[in-house]
């Protein structure tokens, strides 16, 4: 199977300076949403575990109901991005991540009645996650609109700095928070966070819509597909670490879980700032098939770690592999549909992600109750290779062509 060359967009005017200061302005608003996401990432399976003694499955479950909410919203937030503007779908996510805080907040402070407070954390689960498919969705769409489609690949990138550089910073912060105080307190930060965003996201500019005739959402879906599954398969170790390096890290009576997960996030970031303008030089699948091998590489350093240390840095190695994925996928399945219908197929790639992470916490956690918690990163390591093969079946070269003396 074979894909064309997405359609180059012509270059922006306006220096690349004063589109990165829209950027930045716009994807703050992601860095506020996914710091609530990781404020609770790190001690949730442990409280759901310990404290309210619940089996690995739910408390797998409890991380990734999120993701069940996010995959349910996220197309129906990516059209109405393009109807309603990406604007109010950054205000509707925050006040969706408020109302997640006050859900952990009241579930957190009735441990005591283990079903009323895994229900009341639950529901405050889903409530993120809507929280997370508004700000995600509406800030990359947002801050496109704010400088040009020619900047997307630097729009999604700087986005994932957001997001990933969020989660790293608070997942081990909300370890922090609980261990001074308690863990409803984590509630509390996820209220004030982004009530404090949300007047400064009502003060930005409304962006122009595009006007035109919209794809059906059949269309889209299928014009994204094949990215779409690649970057589920890819996916699977970051759902995977997010779930259960806390869980592993205690059955080995190691410490410093959180430092795990925010050397994923370090490493993400590192990768973002240091190789993002390889995408367009080298394309976006030669990238992508690297991104996914060197992600199967730190998995499997996971798979059979011996010490806390080479476990970290099997979990910095996987982060740098998969920090690329999203933006070069993206930026092709973006292409391959118009300006009309950009919202939608930024939704619908992005559920793709979603799946993934919702299934991996349950279906990890089975595993994990008959094969160990070493299992799932290997299990992991092998779906990043699957997705990397996906890369050559797709026309990935992973030589650079030499140009003919035509060419030339």
């Amino acid at each position: 199977m074979t894909v064309t060359a997405p359609t180059p967009v012509p270059t922006p005017r306006g220096s690349g300076r004063a589109a990165l200061r829209q950027i930045l302005a716009t994807v703050v608003f992601t860095f506020v949403g996914y710091l609530v996401v990781g404020l609770p990432l790190a001690a949730l399976p442990v409280f759901v575990h310990n404290t309210l003694a619940y089996s690995s499955v739910l408390a797998g479950l409890s991380v990734s109901v999120q993701y069940l909410a996010t995959f349910i919203t996220r197309a129906p937030v990516g059209r109405m991005t393009d109807t309603v503007g990406p604007k109010q779908m950054v205000l509707f996510g925050l006040l969706c991540c408020a109302g997640s805080g006050v859900m952990t907040l009241i579930g957190g402070a009735l441990y005591h009645h283990q079903a009323v407070s895994l229900t009341l954390i639950l529901i405050g689960r889903l409530f993120l996650g809507a929280g997370e498919s508004g700000v995600a969705t509406g800030s990359i769409a947002w801050a496109i609109g704010r400088t040009s489609p020619a900047h997307s690949a630097k729009v999604i990138s700087w986005n994932g700095v957001a997001t990933y550089g969020a989660i790293a910073l608070g997942a081990p912060l909300g370890i922090v928070i609980e261990n001074l105080f308690a863990f409803w307190t984590i509630g509390v930060v996820m209220i004030l966070v982004p009530l404090i965003a949300y007047p400064f996201a009502m003060k930005g500019p409304v962006t122009k819509r595009v006007r035109g005739e919209q794809l059906p959402m059949k269309s889209v879906f299928g014009r994204v597909l094949p990215h779409g599954m690649a970057l589920a398969l890819g996916s699977i170790g970051f759902g995977t670490i997010a779930s259960f390096v806390t869980l592993f890290y205690a059955s080995r009576h190691w410490p410093d879980a959180a430092l795990a997960v925010t050397a994923f996030g370090v490493f993400f970031i590192a990768s973002r700032f240091m190789f993002v303008g390889i995408i367009a030089r080298e394309g976006a699948l030669r990238v992508s098939f690297y991104s996914f091998m060197v992600e199967a590489a730190g998995l499997f350093m996971l798979t059979f770690a011996g010490s806390p240390l080479i476990a970290t840095i099997g979990a910095a190695v996987t982060g740098f592999g998969f920090a690329l994925i999203f933006p070069a996928l993206g930026v092709e399945a973006f292409n391959r549909v118009p300006a009309t219908s950009r919202g939608a197929a930024l939704g619908v790639f992005s559920v793709f992600l979603d799946v993934a992470l919702g299934l991996t916490g349950p279906l990890a956690g089975l595993l994990v109750g008959f094969y160990g918690y070493s299992a799932i990163f290997l299990l992991a390591a092998f779906a990043a290779i699957v997705a990397g093969v996906m890369m050559l079946g797709l026309g990935a070269r992973l030589r650079r062509p030499r140009p003919t003396p035509s060419a030339a």
